[in-house]
């Protein structure tokens, strides 16, 4: 997701001021604001559908590096007895 310094960083001032402008940009761009408080980098307002996807693309992250590590571990089985086993749970007919 990329920034723009000149455009995406606001200071609380600026929040203030000019709230509905900068959620109308943000919800254009798709891009996060930047919020600094004193000149430092305080808060970050994203629109809800880019933090949506964002939080399901690191949910996925997770769960992948879970698998990763019982691959590593060894915790693995064929393909076929896992299928067989999946059909038998849900028992769906061939």
């Amino acid at each position: 997701m990329s920034v723009s310094i000149m455009e995406d960083i606001k200071s609380v001032s600026d929040l203030k001021k000019k709230t509905n402008e900068i959620f109308k940009q943000m919800h254009r761009t798709g891009r996060p604001i930047i919020v600094t408080v004193n000149g430092k980098p305080d808060a970050v307002l994203l629109d809800v559908g880019v933090f949506e996807k964002k939080l399901k693309a690191l949910n996925l992250g997770a769960l992948l590096t879970q698998a990763e590590r019982e691959v590593k571990k060894g915790h693995t089985r064929q393909a076929r007895d896992f299928l067989k086993e999946l059909k038998e749970s849900a028992k769906v007919s061939r």
